[in-house]
């Protein structure tokens, strides 16, 4: 079995070395923080593939085989003894104007025969199903399959679980180079220390393209996607909201303990961590004109993420056009949502050398002129690659 290295401690980093080891493979994971504390920690946790869908394509068929992925993934790590807070309890997109009743109701057309449960609701309807809604809530979608999780706690039991199955978790230690012999990928430094592996997984977000030693070519076109977010804290037992509700201007997030996530901002400011009272005040006026009452709720926490986007927008998964270095990034505001294909697709490839089909959409060449040579026009690894 492979010596693997993942390179990049967010969720998906955490899932694909519990998935590897879980498998027989021997693996350390390199971190330059804390584990689970970049885009992992800043997302909301909303698992909504249909709602925040643009149209139908390769990537509402990704979305929607993770989220049937989800109960299966949440009861897998239960033995870690950390509640993930699965929640599949619907999630209202609402409307305050008539080109927003248009736009939800031209949704429909497509949505409807996704296999998934949507309705149409009008304004009434709304609010029994959200008292709080404010008056200028007009009508709304409704997707009672979809539903969000804990990000923060399932990083938390997925980082649990990889470590009961003996992987090596190295955080405060940041991947600074690739080093190759022969075109292949043969270790990672981190400063002083050496970690060999038959096998490399960049799965470094945002920071991907920040590792020396990847020659121009074949770096993956990943950038920052800017996010301010913000939490809002709530009587737990008595919540102003029950569901997820996405109103245009933002979005809404109830947790169990009582607190309410806001997000969120999408800029391209680079790494610019600044905190703005533009932003915040446009998360702020979204979230109070969809429910006027936050504004007597106390803000429980301010803070900014940095998504990794590519240059559609879409993940970057397998072969990186170097031997040994596989790509799983750009999942955008996806990450969350796509964790349990993403660790699928990634060590089915690592583990037998073929890409799923599902995933051949989402190859980092589509973003290359040609090919990259280790891998053949069938997904099959190249001679030479590794294999378990």
């Amino acid at each position: 079995m492979s010596d693997v290295v993942v390179v990049g401690g967010g969720i998906v980093g955490l899932a694909c070395a519990y998935e590897l080891a879980k498998a027989g493979a021997s693996v350390d994971l390199l971190e330059y923080g804390r584990t689970g504390m970049q885009a992992t920690n800043a997302a909301a946790g909303m698992l909504a593939p249909l709602i925040e869908s643009h149209g139908p394509g390769p990537m509402l068929d990704f979305g929607l085989r993770a989220l049937r992925a989800y109960p299966a993934f949440a009861e897998e790590l239960s033995p870690t003894g950390i509640d993930v807070e699965l929640r599949i309890d619907g999630i209202l997109k609402a409307a305050m104007t008539p080109t927003d009743i248009d736009a939800l109701r031209s949704r429909l057309a497509w949505q409807q025969g996704r296999g998934l449960t949507i309705d149409f609701l009008d304004a009434v309807t709304c609010r029994e199903l959200e008292p709080r809604l404010g008056n200028r809530v007009t009508g709304g979608i409704f997707s009672s399959d979809e539903g969000g999780i804990n990000n923060q706690m399932l990083s938390l039991a997925v980082a649990r679980a990889a470590a009961e199955r003996a992987a090596r978790l190295h955080a405060e230690t940041p991947a600074t180079r690739f080093e190759t012999d022969g075109g292949r990928i043969t270790s990672v430094l981190s400063r002083d220390r050496r970690f060999a592996g038959d096998v490399v997984v960049l799965a470094a977000g945002a920071w991907s393209r920040e590792i020396a030693g990847i020659p121009s070519a074949h770096l993956p076109p990943v950038r920052p996607i800017k996010g301010q977010m913000l939490a809002l804290r709530m009587d737990p037992s008595a919540p102003l909201l029950r569901h997820v509700v996405w109103a245009p201007r933002s979005y809404l997030v109830p947790r169990r303990d009582g607190r309410l996530v806001v997000g969120g901002t999408v800029e391209e400011r680079g790494f610019d961590d600044t905190l703005t009272a533009g932003g915040l005040l446009a998360l702020l006026e979204g979230a109070w004109r969809a429910v006027p009452a936050i504004e007597e709720l106390p803000i429980a926490e301010t803070w900014v993420g940095f998504r990794p986007g590519s240059r559609d927008d879409a993940p970057m998964l397998g072969p990186s056009g170097i031997d040994g270095l596989i790509v799983a990034t750009g999942h955008h505001r996806n990450g969350i949502l796509l964790t349990p294909i993403t660790v699928e697709t990634v060590s089915a490839y690592v583990l037998t050398g073929r890409l799923p089909e599902i995933v051949e959409p989402f190859t980092p060449e589509r973003f290359s002129r040609r090919h990259a040579q280790s891998v053949s026009t069938n997904g099959q690894i190249a001679a030479g690659q590794v294999r378990p």
